[in-house]
């Protein structure tokens, strides 16, 4: 079976009366950005992206985040599932997940622009204790969304995109951004909290959630990425039968366990390769493969090239992330 496609309205379906804001934001990443590429922002966790012509797919690891689309749109594929959604329209991710994506152009006068903002569970959970009654409630029984536990997309309302609008701003205003920033991210959060996104985001406070064990599992796996998997002892890990473990772990990231571990160690291989210069075998060994030319198969199903080639073309121009 194919992976599962969720689309999301496109700007067409959107309110008119917040366009004019969206030119707006859309013109001062123009500034910011004049080139296509990534620009790691003065403000902590925000960084934008220009494309001026669509992106063939590339892979990343998503952190707890909030991905914004100014401008073009985007496809998201992550297991089994593969999420599109275009201007106005954002995703919040609960979870650290692999994934593959593709910015999408309208016109050579009209570049794709996103906007990620990492999320820190606990300033989610700071604003959800400060809310109190106001807090979006998290249902006991909540159910995710078809695509994903771990990923889910929503349209922007005005509130969110002026936040967004202001925060972005900040970066033209180096001297007013130490302390102003912080005013618009937490501003930014709370619109997002306080929308439709709110009971996936709120996932991020609740310390026994689906998503906070799964999110615990997720962190070992990261840590020990090189290591033999042991299902039982990640399952005590997350307090958690086996069974029940990869249910979850299925049902948040679309993968299974071994899947996400494959993924990870693909990732830091390629970053070895690419940022330290090792070869192929090394980087292989480094992550936990016993087989080079095991690695080398997996590599190129996951990156579309054979490790040298993928590193090679990767060092001769500018990728723009997932």
């Amino acid at each position: 079976m194919g992976a599962m496609q969720k689309q999301f309205p496109q700007s067409n379906v959107i309110d008119a009366g917040i366009e004019p804001a969206r030119r707006q934001l859309a013109s001062t990443m123009l500034r910011l950005m004049p080139t296509e590429g990534m620009l790691e922002a003065s403000l902590d966790g925000l960084a934008m992206f220009r494309a001026d012509t669509d992106h063939s797919f590339t892979s990343s690891v998503y952190e707890p985040s909030m991905c914004f689309v100014v401008q073009g749109s985007k496809s998201v594929q992550f297991g089994d599932r593969e999420i599109k959604y275009g201007p106005l329209n954002f995703v919040a991710c609960s979870v650290h997940i692999p994934v593959t994506g593709k910015a999408i152009v309208d016109s050579p006068e009209s570049p794709h622009l996103g906007i990620r903002l990492n999320v820190d569970p606990n300033e989610v959970s700071d604003l959800v204790l400060e809310l109190g009654e106001r807090a979006p409630a998290l249902e006991p029984g909540f159910q995710c969304e078809e695509s994903s536990c771990g990923m889910r997309a929503v349209t922007m309302n005005r509130g969110i995109l002026d936040a967004l609008g202001r925060l972005v701003a900040l970066a033209e205003s180096p001297e007013d951004a130490p302390i102003l920033a912080p005013l618009a991210r937490r501003e930014l959060l709370y619109r997002v909290l306080m929308s439709e996104m709110g009971p996936h985001l709120r996932k991020l406070s609740v310390a026994d959630s689906q998503s906070s064990r799964v999110s615990r599992v997720i962190g070992i796996l990261q840590e020990r990425y090189a290591e033999p998997l042991r299902i039982r002892e990640l399952a005590d890990h997350a307090n958690m039968s086996e069974s029940s473990l990869y249910h979850s772990f299925k049902q948040v990231t679309r993968m299974s366990p071994l899947q996400f571990q494959k993924k990870l160690r693909l990732h830091e291989a390629r970053r070895l390769m690419l940022a330290e210069g090792l070869e192929a075998a090394s980087a292989s060994y480094r992550v936990g493969y016993e087989s080079p030319s095991h690695f080398s198969r997996e590599y190129s199903r996951m990156f579309g090239a054979p490790p040298r080639a993928d590193v090679n073309k990767l060092r001769g121009e500018t990728p723009i992330p997932a």
